[in-house]
């Protein structure tokens, strides 16, 4: 079965992409990075465990592991659509789509949005040699190599390795925050370098967010693109530099308008998990728009009482930070 890997190897480094020197860079070596993107997640996935069976559905963990690639090297006023490659890999020997029941092929059409993938596939299968492949780290790792050699530029391949690094790392970190029987966390993140920072704030910031089910704790407001964004942030009640405390206890799942307004101390959460507002919110020459609605709300808070914020923390932000 591994003689097979250098048919997918070679399948791999020959990608049908667009290539157009004026549409694409240097750093991408003229190619779309579409397709190059969209298999490092699935490999990033299969790494982590979240990919088992033989069947790519268009989830919003692939989406956003593939914008996570896009942010990394492309430009920052460029937009990264996951629906391109998902759609036109169907060209490649190695990948079917599967339509959903009923459904009639879009014949001569570019399906150009996660919206229209989702309505028209269940997903998309790899070759079943291909998939039992993938299943084994060397050689998962042979064919990362041939996706970041042949389709980026040498000084952007390290960055490229990197990410998948920091994926897979700060997924097990992640699954480490929310088990309960772990006592102790990974401590090789623990250290002051830039990677192992990486890992523990993706690591933390995934692990809040899925508590949460992409919603804030405060106001309560729930927005995921299709192409892979979401509008809360994981937020840190006492911030890791005064607590090395990454705990989901420590945590809470905030968009950014809460999220700069609980570290600004305008924001805070009650003795009964009920949302407090700052009384310099209502100071001149303040418009707090939607904010004071929020008064004495409950918070959204985790399914699970284990990983609700620890009220000792909360009373921490309340004397020390929230304002009066």
């Amino acid at each position: 079965m591994c003689g097979k890997i250098d048919c997918f190897v070679e399948a791999f480094s020959h990608l049908r992409t667009d290539k157009n020197r004026k549409r694409w860079s240097a750093a991408n070596t003229f190619h779309a990075p579409h397709k190059p993107f969209l298999l490092l997640s699935i490999l990033d996935l299969v790494a982590q465990g979240r990919i088992t069976r033989n069947f790519i559905e268009p989830t919003f963990e692939l989406a956003e592991t593939f914008a996570g690639y896009w942010q990394q090297i492309m430009p920052p006023d460029s937009s990264g659509n996951m629906a391109y490659p998902f759609f036109y890999m169907d060209s490649e020997s190695f990948w079917t789509l599967v339509l959903r029941p009923g459904v009639t092929p879009p014949r001569g059409k570019v399906v150009s949005s996660m919206k229209r993938i989702r309505e028209l596939y269940l997903g998309a299968k790899l070759d079943e040699q291909l998939f039992l492949l993938l299943l084994m780290e060397p050689l998962r790792r042979k064919l990362r190599n041939t996706l970041v050699q042949t389709y980026f530029a040498p000084e952007i391949q390290p960055m490229l390795l990197e990410q998948s690094r920091i994926n897979i790392d700060a997924n097990e970190y992640s699954d480490s925050l929310l088990k309960k029987e772990t006592a102790e966390l990974p401590t090789q993140y623990f250290a002051e370098d830039e990677i192992a920072n990486k890992v523990r704030d993706q690591g933390f910031r995934k692990a809040i967010v899925t508590l949460y089910d992409h919603r804030c704790a405060l106001c309560g407001i729930r927005i995921r693109t299709l192409d892979g964004h979401t509008v809360v942030e994981a937020a840190h009640i006492i911030p890791w530099r005064e607590s090395q405390d990454d705990q989901p206890t420590n945590g809470l799942a905030l968009c950014r308008l809460c999220h700069w307004s609980f570290d600004e101390g305008l924001m805070g959460v009650g003795k009964h998990y009920e949302v407090l507002i700052s009384k310099q919110v209502k100071r001149e020459p303040n418009f707090p728009g939607h904010m004071l609605t929020l008064s004495d709300r409950p918070i959204f808070k985790p399914a699970k009482f284990d990983y609700w914020p620890a009220q000792e923390k909360l009373e921490r932000h309340r004397k020390k930070v929230l304002r009066k």
